[in-house]
């Protein structure tokens, strides 16, 4: 038995090494497998039926990237090297002499997340050159006001959880002290060093082959694109096959007196340095209710009110027991209930629901969240979009245009950020040349 050493491109999260992870698993030969998101690293044990061949084309099909340290360095080199080859043949027969051989296929990319960047890293490798254009923070959600940010927080209300609620009476319980200042202040440290390191540091390596450019895109037509720069000029960027993802945003309901008023989304809610006394959380789904219960945990009362059921888009039996467990917690559940009007007044919010009257020091709206495309002109490009606004792609991650595809939260696809990433390596694969699918079974 042997272990080979790999390393790992394009994981954003820990969600991502996991899936790594189990995916080496499963190949024959395989009797272990570690993936570290921290070191970009996998280590795999190995008998005779699993090369390293095998082994980066496992990682390769889930959308990430690799390559031998150690090794398996020789086989894995040719075997990129050959996988190359085919690449470049097929690129040359549906672009003539455009790569390889002449000017370099130009790939711009409208976002910078985890799509986005997983499309960049793979385009460049494949030998296109990459204009990456970002409007606001590099990174995306993920990083930067989703899964990070939010899974720190929520472990540090389990914790306070646990301090107060656990099971051995040996162990003394007691109300946790919580500063919710220093809570943020670590927590978004770690939120700038992963930016760092997952997304800045790897453009900066990369400055040859992938441009950053800071500005707000829009389609003039489908191989060109207007991007207001942040001094107020324009750019004009022309390319030869352009990839959309622009992630998602909080959704806002017309709910009478809310606009205006200083509710909370989920990205002030995760930033936010005091607990409030009573949070009003309006929404079911997974970000309003694991907010919810941080908050609850973390010494804030919380009332949630849910038009639906909890987590209505899945099995009803999960909504239930969960509506339960957070009673339990002390959390008040109201279901099947909608906010006809909402004000705010000498700095509490009024929320009526048509039976009672809720009033709370802070209101979060987390009714769900819609595709970032309203601005882009897509029809410009011939792009279709579904009634939400997200971007109909097929499994190439193509749309109704021909040379733009998409990726991401911003597409009709599953809104994940492994999804995502997967999405962004095949839409660079097949604009450059290859034929790759996304097949989410």
């Amino acid at each position: 038995m042997s272990v080979v050493s790999l390393e790992v491109g394009g994981m954003t999260c820990e969600s991502c090494a996991r899936h790594v992870e189990q995916a080496l698993r499963t190949l024959p030969g395989v009797h272990a497998a570690e993936v570290s998101y921290a070191d970009n690293t996998a280590k795999v044990s190995t008998g005779d039926g699993a090369s390293s061949n095998a082994l980066i084309a496992a990682i390769v099909t889930l959308g990430y990237s690799a390559k031998a340290l150690d090794g398996g360095a020789r086989e894995a080199k040719a075997a990129t090297q050959g996988a190359g080859r085919s690449i470049l043949r097929a690129a040359r027969d549906l672009f003539g002499a455009r790569m390889g051989d002449g000017p370099k296929l130009h790939v711009a990319v409208i976002g910078s997340g985890g799509g986005a960047f997983a499309a960049a890293l793979r385009a460049a490798d494949e030998g296109a050159s990459v204009t990456m254009i970002e409007a606001g923070t590099l990174g995306g959600t993920c990083v930067n006001v989703g899964c990070v940010p939010s899974k720190i927080m929520i472990r540090g209300a389990h914790i306070a959880h646990l301090v107060a609620e656990h099971p051995f009476p040996g162990i003394g319980r007691q109300a946790p002290v919580v500063d919710r200042r220093v809570l943020v202040a670590q927590q978004q440290a770690r939120v700038d060093e992963l930016r760092h390191a997952k997304y800045e540091s790897i453009l900066e390596s990369r400055a040859e082959s992938i441009r950053l450019l800071g500005g707000v895109a829009r389609f003039e037509d489908a191989r060109t694109l207007a991007v207001t720069l942040p001094d107020g000029g324009t750019e004009t960027v022309r390319a030869d096959r352009i990839l959309v993802a622009t992630g998602a945003s909080p959704a806002i309901p017309e709910v009478p007196g809310l606009k205006g008023t200083p509710y909370w989304t989920s990205t002030e809610a995760l930033v936010a340095e005091e607990l409030p006394e009573h949070l009003i959380v309006y929404g079911g789904s997974v970000v309003a209710l694991e907010l919810a219960q941080a908050f609850l945990r973390l010494g804030s009362e919380v009332t949630l009110v849910a038009r639906s059921t909890l987590l209505s888009k899945e099995d009803p039996a999960i909504g239930a027991e969960l509506a339960r467990v957070l009673e339990g917690e002390g959390m008040r559940v109201l279901t099947h209930t909608t906010l006809r009007s909402v004000r705010f007044e000498a700095g509490r919010f009024l929320a009526d629901t048509g039976s009672e009257q809720l009033a709370g020091d802070r209101l979060l709206v987390a009714t769900g969240r819609r595709a970032n495309t309203r601005t882009l002109g897509l029809e410009k490009a011939g792009v279709r979009t579904d009634d939400s606004g997200a971007i109909v792609v097929n499994e190439r991650m193509q749309t109704t245009a021909e040379g733009v595809y998409a990726a991401g939260d911003c597409t009709n696809s599953p809104e994940y950020v492994y999804v995502a990433a997967a999405g962004g390596t095949r839409a660079a694969i097949n604009m450059t040349g290859g034929d790759a699918r996304l097949d989410l079974s």
